[in-house]
């Protein structure tokens, strides 16, 4: 016991990390979240620019193709962010274990199958891109702007690969500040980026998404020199870059059922898009904006979701199941009145919101349409985030990887399916992401509760002698 009071001493002076195991769990919930959530939104604020550009100083078509090939995007990203998240957990669990050595070799694992798959992932995306545009029924006229787009993208993917792992490395022992500046950086260069490669050198949606990739290998420069510099745990360096195989096993333990739940979540909205699509370029724009609003509800709840799953971490690898539990609760009440809250001005203003993306009547039209019609189910969201965070920080993202796909692929689907048929009207298409978020919540919270929250605890005890 005196050698992992000594290693948490030591976790205090060398730098920024975070001890959950003990304090104030309300405090350090929020305090961790709140960089988080900045930093997300400055995130969101640059897909805000990269759309808002488009949409007022190129065309509708590329307003469209930008906006929409989010699902493409994502099922690629979703699958690294599942194995980042299985990385960040491990690393967690033997942080607040008080295991250095095995937090060091966990971090050069990480970073190593991050380079490995930055590889693999730039050829797949790029092969894919043009099946992927036909799978989807996206409109002719919009096809070569997000065959450009993605392209681009695809090109560059490394760097945002490279910044989610390194953010997530951070963030596993406690550091949520300084990916949240880094996040800053990124998006106010992306918003220059965007404006002198659209505006003064026409570039159109192939500068916007040069805007982008460029802005994400600043903030993947600066999160890997971070990592170099330390002098905590977390310290990188390039010498002892290799794939530990007992690390890595526990890395894919829980992070592949996270990464095949949110790639097959965004492969599945691939085909929810492609109901929005038989509606028309308006009824995509309109969704395009909504999509962005969306993103912006979702950010307090998933930030605080995953300040919820370093807190789990955490707390299970020091035994303390009642304390975790704890932090699951607050986490809960904390994403609910904060959810509530936002969802009240934008179901008002749905109007004005879509028009700041795009002012096209049509547009705004279908843009408030779904703004007034989902908002009100975002409260569903907080339950699954939280229950779904809470297991994967407790080792067990294999339950929620389940529920997860039941309810947003296999469930949604089958909605999707019936409704087309029965009514094939807009609004019942797009209540389909309320009706999985029932679902899923309804689940999360029945095997939340009936579940031992440490019983896929995944790290040794730290020594006694």
């Amino acid at each position: 016991m005196k050698q992992t009071l000594r290693l948490h001493q030591g976790f205090g002076r060398a730098g920024r990390g975070t001890d959950m195991t003990q304090g104030n769990i309300t405090r350090h919930i929020l305090s961790f979240a709140l960089p988080l959530l900045i930093g997300n939104l400055f995130q969101q604020l640059y897909n805000m620019v990269d759309t808002w550009v488009v949409g007022n100083y190129v065309s509708n078509e590329a307003f469209s193709a930008v906006g929409t090939v989010g699902p493409i995007t994502n099922m690629l990203i979703g699958f690294f962010t599942g194995l980042a998240s299985g990385a960040g957990v491990v690393i967690s669990q033997y942080y607040g274990a008080g295991r250095t050595q095995e937090v060091r070799k966990t971090v050069h694992t990480s970073i190593t199958m991050t380079l490995i798959l930055s590889v693999v992932f730039t050829g797949l995306g790029i092969f894919m891109v043009p099946y992927v545009l036909d799978m989807i029924n996206m409109p002719s006229e919009v096809i070569p702007e997000a065959t450009t787009y993605l392209s681009i993208y695809f090109a560059g993917i490394s760097g945002l690969m490279i910044y989610n792992m390194g953010a997530g490395i951070l963030r596993a022992v406690g550091d949520s500040k300084r990916p949240f500046y880094f996040l800053v950086i990124c998006a106010i260069l992306n918003t220059v980026l965007d404006l002198v490669f659209v505006l003064t050198f026409r570039m159109g949606v192939a500068g916007v998404a040069w805007a982008t990739i460029l802005s994400q290998f600043v903030s993947a420069i600066l999160v890997v020199l971070t990592l170099y510099r330390s002098d905590e745990c977390i310290q990188v360096r390039l010498r002892e870059l290799k794939l530990h195989m007992q690390i890595l096993k526990k890395i894919i333990l829980v992070g592949i059922p996270a990464a095949l739940q949110m790639a097959l979540t965004a492969f599945s909205n691939i085909f929810v898009q492609s109901y929005i699509n038989h509606f028309g370029a308006d009824c995509m724009s309109g969704w395009t904006a909504y999509n962005k609003v969306d993103a912006l509800l979702l950010m307090p709840m998933q930030s605080i979701s995953l300040a919820a799953t370093t807190f789990v971490g955490q707390n299970l690898g020091k035994k303390q199941v009642d304390r975790a539990k704890k932090g699951v609760s607050a986490a809960m009440l904390a994403s609910v009145v904060i959810t509530l809250v936002l969802m009240v001005p934008v179901v008002i203003f749905a109007p004005g919101i879509v028009a700041f993306f795009n002012d096209k009547g049509e547009v705004i039209e279908f843009g408030s349409l779904f703004l007034r019609w989902l908002s009100p189910f975002y409260v569903l969201c907080c339950v699954n985030q939280v229950y779904a965070c809470a297991l994967r920080g407790a080792g067990n993202s294999k339950a929620a990887m389940i529920i997860m796909l039941s309810s947003f692929v296999a469930f949604r689907q089958v909605y999707l399916f019936i409704m087309s048929r029965v009514c094939n009207e807009i609004i019942p298409i797009a209540m389909s992401y309320p009706a999985g978020w029932l679902v899923c919540s309804a689940l999360c919270a029945i095997y939340y509760h009936h579940v031992r929250l440490d019983k896929t605890r995944l790290v040794e005890d730290a020594p006694t002698e």
